[in-house]
């Protein structure tokens, strides 16, 4: 037997004949003070989003690739990487497509090894599903996946995220009930550009990541 498996034995043995003492958490607690209708979820987090100088923007199911196409334009984007293989991926090229729209369309499909230096110095905006939001903190939840790596929320200076009004729940409590099992092992909870304080107390954007961030909130027909 290893130590290891010696450690673990003794620490189970030491159980036997002792009774577990009742969990004394009360949900009650952390979920009936932050509850909202359907409305008030897009409101509540348009509202703190839009406080920390986040962008958001509502709009309907088939409207979303235009307006994400007006909004790069308007900044003069002309590149932004995607996640081609999602449904919002494709929905997006397949709108360029038809439009004939000019913006040239990146894909995370290499090893970071392969194009550390582009991502990095040439890719001015990405653009990621989203796993939920949370109302009470105005706060977006993000699953990394091999279609869209960490990676592509972190490091281009525009994160546009997009997120449907029903994937929106009153707090965090209530959004980890429905989360993936098993439990994934990384995920985001963005709620703002990022920023930071520690040199002389002054405020800065994209220290750490993108300094500007648009929500498109898709609504509910």
């Amino acid at each position: 037997m290893s130590a290891r498996e010696k450690i673990l034995a003794s620490l189970r043995s030491s159980l036997i004949g002792t009774t577990p003492i009742t969990d004394p958490f009360d949900a009650t607690l952390v979920d009936q003070p932050w509850r909202y209708s359907a409305a008030e979820r897009v409101t509540r987090l348009k509202e703190l989003m839009t406080a920390v100088h986040g962008e958001v923007h509502l709009t309907r199911g088939n409207q979303w690739p235009q307006l994400l196409s007006d909004l790069l334009a308007q900044r003069k984007i002309n590149k932004l990487l995607i996640a081609p293989t999602t449904a919002h991926g494709q929905t997006f090229s397949a709108y360029c497509q038809v439009h004939h729209n000019p913006l040239q369309l990146l894909a995370y499909d290499r090893p970071i090894e392969e194009w550390k230096r582009e991502l990095f110095d040439d890719v001015p905006a990405s653009f990621t599903g989203t796993l939920a939001g949370i109302a009470a903190t105005g706060t977006l939840v993000v699953q990394p996946s091999p279609a869209e790596p960490r990676l592509m929320s972190l490091v281009p200076p525009l994160h546009i995220a997009l997120l449907h009004a029903s994937q929106i729940y009153d707090n965090l409590y209530q959004a980890q009930q429905d989360w993936p099992k098993p439990m994934p092992s990384n995920l985001l909870l963005i709620s703002g550009p990022s920023k930071t304080a520690d040199i002389e107390q002054v405020l800065a954007y994209g220290a750490h990541g993108p300094k500007d961030l648009i929500v498109l909130i898709v609504e509910d027909a």
